[in-house]
């Protein structure tokens, strides 16, 4: 990696992990290094993401952890590559933060938490010099090219080197990302995909019974309920996983669904809505789910003769009282087969603020090979920021990760000078 004088200064605009390990790459090579974050504190998000268990990366060989990146995979590629799962695992035990490949090949630290090393990481970057500016809220560029913050002090700026843009997407707005960077960068001549809610819940159609959504029922009864085990898939049978996810007010959300709703969004975009399809007993077979159903059942109910000889209850049987008619309820054919293969017509996805993650982005071909916008020399743009979309399961994590490690390596050499920027 070329050299670069302790003197460069370089903003970064975003203190989640892509930002902070671009800091970390540019801190440790001698770089004076400026975090800027709107909110109180920096890694907000990333303390979120770990409330329920830190989930910082996949153990998937390499081509089977790309493809999670879908059409982006090839834009990702040798990034990734360079800082995949085993990296990101030795860098975490750099810090003293050891890890453990769960059953599910997701990757957490031992004690499942993201403060310890987030308070690791960011001793190790102000012990490098690293500082930190928070409720630095940017609003863009000055004439003069300086950066602008709004602060509770009133407006700042900042001139720099280079910089850093690593500002996420627009989900969870109230933890500063919000999206308002698109407008600067579009000012600019940036080309920016159109930001669309991924890792999302859906709202439901209205149902088979002809009811706008769900019944007060299951509202009342079952909303906030997981549905385990179950296994899904696209209307055509393609993609089945098994997982479980969570009925809602309003619809679904949860794991299994996220892992559908890049699709399952674009779909409803293109036809006004989606049929995700559900096997409610995955570990039976066709025939055998048949042959309970069609036994006879005497004067007991349809939900004691399925609680009895399926196990189906609770909320499994309300959500087939509740996309069934009783004509299809009663004939065991048809029952046997929505068992199997539920159909679960989507009408919308939750707002993009809800999302756990988002979609869209600075298009790759606004960036060249060191992730610098082509509009806006000296500017890096790592994260969230950029067009790619992946599943849960330590993937958004990786991408960040590896896109921040990536920018700061562009940043060092746009630094050493106008021979490596193919100007000499």
């Amino acid at each position: 990696m070329p050299s670069s004088s302790s003197s460069s200064r370089v903003a970064i605009v975003g203190g989640g992990p892509a930002g902070l390990m671009a800091a970390e790459v540019l801190a440790l090579r001698g770089v004076q290094v400026d975090v800027f974050d709107a909110m109180p504190s920096v890694g907000r998000k990333f303390l979120l993401a770990g409330r329920g268990g830190l989930n910082l990366t996949h153990s998937e060989p390499t081509e089977a952890l790309l493809q999670r990146y879908g059409e982006r995979a090839d834009s990702l590629r040798a990034t990734v590559r360079a800082f995949d799962g085993t990296p990101v695992r030795e860098w975490a035990a750099g810090l003293g933060i050891e890890t453990f490949v769960g059953t599910s090949g997701r990757v957490f630290p031992t004690d499942m938490k993201a403060a310890p090393l987030l308070r690791a990481w960011l001793q190790r970057l102000r012990e490098a010099g690293v500082r930190f500016h928070a409720r630095h809220r940017w609003t863009g560029w000055r004439d003069d090219g300086a950066l602008r913050f709004s602060t509770p002090a009133g407006e700042t700026k900042h001139l720099a080197d280079a910089t850093v843009l690593a500002l996420g997407g627009a989900s969870w707005k109230r933890l500063g990302s919000d999206g308002a960077w698109v407008a600067w960068l579009q000012e600019r001549g940036v080309e920016v995909a159109p930001l669309k809610p991924s890792n999302c819940g859906f709202d439901v159609a209205p149902t088979g019974a002809g009811r706008p959504g769900w019944s007060e029922h299951l509202r009342q009864r079952f909303a906030g309920q997981p549905l385990k085990p179950v296994a899904a898939s696209y209307a055509d049978g393609a993609g089945r996983q098994q997982g479980e996810f969570v009925l809602t007010d309003s619809g679904v959300e949860g794991s299994l669904v996220y892992a559908f709703s890049a699709r399952l969004r674009d779909e409803i975009a293109a036809a006004g809505q989606a049929t995700w399809l559900l096997d409610l007993l995955p570990q039976h077979g066709d025939e055998q789910v048949l042959a309970e159903v069609s036994r006879p059942r005497g004067p007991r109910s349809l939900s004691t003769h399925l609680k009895s000889r399926l196990g189906i209850h609770g909320a499994k049987m309300t959500l087939l009282h509740e996309l069934l008619t009783k004509e299809q309820l009663d004939d065991p054919r048809t029952l046997a087969r929505s068992i199997k293969r539920l159909p679960l017509v989507l009408a919308r996805p939750r707002p993009i603020d809800e999302a756990i993650s988002t979609a869209g982005g600075v298009a790759f071909a606004a960036i060249d090979a060191r992730f610098m916008l082509r509009a806006a020399p000296g500017v890096f743009v790592a994260g969230e920021m950029l067009d790619w979309e992946a599943p849960t399961g330590g993937y958004l994590l990786t991408a960040c990760f590896a896109t921040g490690r990536a920018a700061a390596q562009g940043v060092l050499e746009w630094l050493a000078g106008p021979e490596s920027r193919g100007e000499g």
